[in-house]
C-alpha cells in the first residue's frame, strides 16, 4: 500500500501549529494550573469583599447557578467600589419588577448581573484583548488590567466550574440602540410601536440556558435565555437588526411632540376601506412604518467620509436595482445628499437628515433624538408609481367577445410585448426601453386593456399619465399606416370608504400623437378616498381601463389605429412633474434634481 505523502506546503505550517498551540496553552496555563476548591459561589459567599455583590447574587436567585456544574466566568465588584446601599438599592429595585415582568426583562438581572457573568472559561495572559460576550449578549473586551474600562483587582482564580474575576468598580451597562427606546421619556411614543406585541415577542433558546436538572420529568433551568424577534427588524419594515450588538446602527428618533405631529400628518395616506382585512392594525401600522421609513442608517454602508456627502438609509438601493423597485432609475428612494438625485441637502448639515438631533451613544450605535424632523416624505414613502405595461402583473385583463361558433370567449387584442434595440433613436427615452404593443384580434371591434395599479396613498393628490410609445420605437422602418394615432378613453375604478367601487372617466377621448413618446395627462391632482399602499392584492382595488375609441369611418380613412403601444401607466405626487412640447420634467423627491425625458 502506498504511503500517504504530505505536501511540502502542509510541512511548512507545522511550526506556525506549534505556536498557536504554544499560545493557547499559555493563555489557559494560569486558569488549569491550580483549580481551587468549591464552586464560584461559594468563593463569592465566603470572601467578606464581595459580599455586597454577593448579596445581589442571592436575592436575585442567581446563587443556585454560580453553584451548579455549568461553567461561568464571573466579574465581581469588590465592596470598596460597590457599595451596601447600593446593592440594597438593586435589590429593592428588583423585586419591585419582579411582581410586573419575568426574570428575563427585569432590568436587576440585564443590567447588572448578567452584566457581569460571561458562560464558559476566560481567562487572561500578559497580552490578552479578547472580546467576550457577556449572558445580556453585551460584549466587552477582557485584557489582562480591564473588563472594558473597569480595572481588574485580580483575576484568573478557577474554581471548579469557572473563573473569578475581582474588579475595582462594577461594569457599566449600556443599552443597544432598540433598548435605548425604552429607556428615554422622550421617546415613550416610538418605543411603544417598536415594543408593540404584534411585531415584538421572545423566543427560549434552551441551547444557550443553563439547565438545573429534571423535575417531573421536564428539565428546569437555572436561567433561561431568550432571543428578541421582531416583525420591523426585517426587509419589509426597517432592514435594520437593531439588537444586535455585532451591528451598527444611526437612528434618528422623533422625541414623542414630534411623533405625534407626525402621526397627525401621515394618518390620512392610509385610509383603507372597511373591508380590508386587519383595516385597524393598517391604519394604526402604516403611518408609523411611513415615519421610521428611511430614518435608520447601517454604519457599515455609510463611513464617515461617505456621510459627508450622502446617507444611504437600510432600505436605500443602488444602481441598476432602483428600476428593478421602483420602476425608472431617477427614482432614489430612502437615501440623501449631494450624490444621490434627490436633495442638495448633505445629510450632517443643518436642514440634514442627521443635523439638528441630540445624540445618545449605545452599544451597537447612535439614537439621535430629532425635535425637528428633516425627512421629505418625497425621499421617502410619497412615491412615484411606475405601472410597466411590460411586467408581470401589470395587466389585469384584455376584451373579450363571444365566438359565434364555439361560444367561447376570446381576446379581441393580442399584448405583444417590444423592445427598443440599442440602436433606435427612441433608446434611452422610455424606462425600460421596452412597451407592449396591443395588437387586433379582432378587426371589427374597439379593445380595451386594463392595467392593475398598487400600493395607492389615500387623500393625496396625483397627477396621472398614460405613456404611449410610437411605432418607430419598435421599427425604425415602419409604414405611415403603422404610424397612425389612436383615440383613447380612459376610466378609473377605485374602492370607496364602505368597500364599494367608483369608476371616474378621466379623459373619454384624448388622442396619441404619433412619433413620439406621448406622456398623455389624464388626471391633475386626483385623491383617492382609500390606500392600498402595503397591501398584497389578488385583484388590486385600483385599475385603470384604457379603451380604444375609433370609428369605422376613421378606421376605413386611415386617420387612425385601434393598435395601442403602451409604456406605462404613471401616478406622480402632484406638482413634481409636467410636460412641454419636447420633454417630460420630473423633480420626484421634491427638493432635488430635475430628471428630464425627451419626448422627440
Amino acid at each position: 500500500m502506498a504511503k500517504a505523502v504530505l505536501p511540502l506546503y502542509l510541512f511548512a505550517l507545522i511550526p506556525l501549529l506549534n505556536a498557536c498551540s504554544d499560545t493557547w496553552d499559555e493563555h489557559y496555563d494560569a486558569a488549569v494550573a491550580g483549580v481551587q476548591e468549591g464552586s464560584l459561589w461559594e468563593a463569592i459567599k465566603r470572601d467578606a469583599n464581595l459580599s455586597n455583590f454577593a448579596s445581589v447574587i442571592e436575592a436575585c436567585g442567581y446563587d443556585k447557578a454560580l453553584g451548579s456544574s455549568q461553567v461561568f466566568t464571573v466579574f465581581a465588584p469588590d465592596n470598596g467600589q460597590f457599595s451596601s446601599d447600593e446593592a440594597a438599592q438593586l435589590i429593592q429595585e428588583y423585586n419591585k419588577e419582579k411582581t410586573q415582568v419575568n426574570d428575563d426583562d427585569n432590568s436587576v438581572i440585564k443590567e447588572f448581573v448578567k452584566n457581569h457573568i460571561a458562560l464558559f472559561n476566560y481567562s487572561v495572559s500578559e497580552n490578552s484583548a479578547d472580546s467576550i460576550v457577556l449572558m445580556n449578549g453585551k460584549r466587552v473586551v477582557l485584557t489582562s488590567n480591564a473588563v472594558g474600562a473597569t480595572s481588574i483587582v485580580s483575576g484568573n482564580v478557577h474554581y471548579e466550574n469557572g473563573i473569578l474575576f475581582v474588579l475595582d468598580g462594577t461594569i457599566a451597562y449600556e443599552p443597544n440602540v432598540f433598548e435605548y427606546l425604552r429607556k428615554d421619556a422622550e421617546l415613550d411614543s416610538v418605543a411603544s410601536f417598536f415594543y408593540n406585541s404584534h411585531f415584538y415577542r421572545k423566543e427560549f433558546l434552551a441551547s444557550k440556558s443553563v439547565p438545573g436538572g429534571l423535575v417531573d420529568g421536564k428539565t428546569v433551568y437555572l436561567d433561561s435565555v431568550f432571543q428578541q424577534e421582531n416583525e420591523l427588524f426585517y426587509g419589509q419594515f426597517f432592514s435594520a437588526r437593531l439588537d444586535q450588538e455585532d451591528s451598527t446602527y444611526w437612528m434618528v428618533v422623533p422625541t414623542n411632540d414630534m411623533w405625534t405631529k407626525l402621526i397627525d400628518e401621515y394618518t390620512p395616506y392610509f385610509n383603507y376601506d372597511n373591508k380590508v382585512l386587519d383595516r385597524d392594525s393598517l391604519v394604526y401600522t402604516q403611518p408609523r412604518v411611513a415615519i421610521m421609513n428611511g430614518a435608520i442608517f447601517s454604519r457599515t454602508l455609510n463611513t464617515d467620509n461617505a456621510l459627508r456627502d450622502s446617507a444611504f438609509s437600510t432600505l436605500a438601493t443602488e444602481g441598476t436595482y432602483r428600476e428593478l423597485f421602483w420602476g425608472a432609475p431617477c427614482l432614489h428612494y430612502y437615501q440623501f445628499g449631494d450624490g444621490t438625485g434627490n436633495s442638495t441637502q448633505k445629510p450632517l448639515q443643518t436642514g440634514g437628515v442627521l443635523a439638528d438631533t441630540k445624540n445618545v451613544d449605545c452599544s451597537n450605535g447612535i439614537v439621535m433624538k430629532a425635535d425637528k424632523w428633516n425627512f421629505d416624505p418625497l425621499n421617502t414613502f410619497r412615491q412615484v408609481i411606475v405601472v410597466q405595461a411590460v411586467s408581470r402583473g401589470s395587466i389585469q385583463d384584455v376584451s373579450k367577445v363571444e365566438n359565434s361558433t364555439t361560444h367561447d370567449m376570446e381576446a379581441t387584442v393580442t399584448p405583444t410585448p417590444r423592445v427598443i434595440s440599442s440602436d433606435n433613436p427612441f433608446y434611452g427615452k422610455i424606462w425600460g426601453n421596452a412597451f407592449e404593443e396591443f395588437v387586433p384580434a379582432k378587426a371589427t371591434v374597439n379593445h380595451t386593456v386594463t392595467f392593475n395599479i398598487r400600493n395607492v396613498l389615500s387623500n393625496m393628490g396625483y397627477d396621472i399619465y398614460l405613456v404611449s410609445a410610437p411605432a418607430l420605437a419598435n421599427d425604425s422602418n415602419a409604414t405611415e399606416i403603422d404610424r397612425l394615432p389612436t383615440k383613447l378613453r380612459c376610466t378609473l375604478t377605485y374602492h370607496l370608504q364602505k368597500g364599494g367601487e367608483e369608476s371616474t372617466v378621466l379623459q373619454s377621448s384624448v388622442s396619441t400623437t404619433p412619433d413620439v413618446v406621448d406622456y398623455l395627462l389624464l388626471a391633475e391632482d386626483f385623491k383617492f378616498p382609500t390606500s392600498s399602499y402595503g397591501l398584497i392584492e389578488d385583484k388590486p382595488q385600483v385599475t385603470l381601463a384604457v379603451e380604444t375609441r375609433v370609428s369605422p369611418t376613421e378606421l376605413r380613412k386611415n386617420t387612425y389605429t385601434r393598435t395601442m403601444r403602451i409604456a406605462y401607466v404613471l401616478l406622480v405626487p402632484h406638482g413634481i412633474s409636467h410636460v412641454d412640447e419636447e420633454n417630460f420634467y420630473i423633480t420626484p423627491h421634491g427638493d432635488g434634481e430635475t430628471f428630464v425625458m425627451p419626448i422627440m
